[in-house]
């Protein structure tokens, strides 16, 4: 199952309510506000990688989502 991690970069005090609306999405296994250079780190699981493709793409497209950088993996090891 294809699986990717996006760190989201928002708008200046919008995190709690990016964190809301990639919380709607059922793809979506796990979601933080985090300390970093990052806002939020979102855990992305899909059937196939067309429709990890379509998720990475939707969450990209949300307001008030500045930037992203998305970590696809490649191997889960035991």
């Amino acid at each position: 199952m294809p699986t990717a991690f996006v760190m989201i970069n928002t708008e200046l005090g919008s995190e709690k309510e990016v964190l809301d609306e990639i919380r709607k999405i059922d793809e979506i296994k796990e979601s933080s506000i985090v300390y970093d250079i990052h806002d939020i780190a979102a855990k992305i699981r899909a059937d196939n990688m067309d429709k990890l493709n379509e998720i990475i793409t939707l969450v990209r497209s949300l307001d008030k989502i500045r930037a992203t950088v998305t970590l696809i993996l490649i191997k889960k090891e035991p």
